[in-house]
């Protein structure tokens, strides 16, 4: 027994050790040389770079970021959650929910290149549907639509957030045991009371959970702003313009700390979110 134990361990060593590898050298490595040179600017320890890249137009592009990532976040987190418990709740057509299945998970990789030209193709001063609506009289641009905007970039990103959130909800939504609700039910509980007190508090971390993914998600999001808006004040075209030698002399250790921000940003959204998946585990067992 302690022999196949041992073997089954070496052999999932030798297995894990390719993976290992590539993280350290590709993702591990890199990460710790940003943090070392965000920390040493110049060649002497000091935290000056990293207060740079918190101010001015650097600061700007922080505040635009976090009110891009957390209004396209908040309004896919509401969309996605709703369409995981309309699907659940829908038994026909039976081709409804593969078809769905099958969308989201193709919608939500989507991003980059494609997904800005095909909306420039319909929402751009050329697009299909502009110039439609100019057919009318309407004019799209007095109502702000435009993918170059603030409004025209969430919309871009709920293209590929909604579909994320479908997908993050769905196995919680389908641990919601239907004898919760009979159970509820008999005691005397109404509808609301229902998931006001059992609903909500379980399908809670992973809505907290799907809503901290699209943020990281939307936050880091590059190509795509960069060809809708690449001179927007976004901090992955920030970044993009400090490493390319765009400062003026003495600034040149700003993009590694933008990054290093950035990182500490995503390692708090990733404890976060772990901590709300185990606590989304212990309802969603079978």
């Amino acid at each position: 027994m302690r022999t196949m134990f041992r073997r089954e361990r070496r052999l999932g060593i030798l297995v894990l050790a390719p993976f290992a590898a590539f993280v350290a050298l590709f993702l591990v490595y890199p990460t710790i040389i940003v943090l070392f040179k965000a920390v040493t600017p110049g060649g002497t320890l000091g935290v000056d770079a990293l207060q740079r890249a918190v101010t001015g137009t650097y600061r700007t592009g922080f505040v635009n970021s976090i009110a891009l990532s957390g209004t396209s976040a908040v309004i896919g987190g509401v969309i996605g959650i709703l369409l995981a418990l309309t699907v659940r709740s829908l038994q026909r057509p039976r081709w409804l929910r593969p078809t769905l299945d099958s969308w989201s998970a193709v919608a939500s990789q989507l991003g980059g290149v494609p997904l800005a030209f095909a909306f420039i193709a319909t929402i751009g001063a050329q697009g299909v549907l502009t110039r439609l609506l100019k057919g009318i009289g309407i004019n799209a641009s007095d109502y702000g639509i435009s993918p170059t905007g603030f409004w025209g970039l969430v919309v871009v990103y709920l293209y590929f957030q909604i579909p994320l959130m479908f997908l993050v909800m769905l196995p919680a939504v389908n641990g919601l045991r239907s004898t919760w609700r009979e159970a509820a039910a008999i005691l005397g509980a109404s509808g609301l009371r229902y998931w006001r007190s059992v609903g909500v508090p379980i399908l809670a971390p992973s809505a907290l959970g799907g809503a901290l993914l699209l943020f990281v998600n939307a936050f880091t999001a590059y190509a795509t702003a960069y060809v809708l808006n690449p001179s927007g004040a976004l901090v992955p075209l920030q970044i993009r313009f400090v490493l390319q030698g765009n400062v003026i002399s003495g600034e040149e250790d700003l993009g590694n700390a933008i990054v290093a921000w950035v990182i500490a940003l995503l390692l708090l959204s990733l404890v976060a979110m772990t901590l709300l998946q185990r606590r989304t585990l212990t309802w969603t067992r079978p």
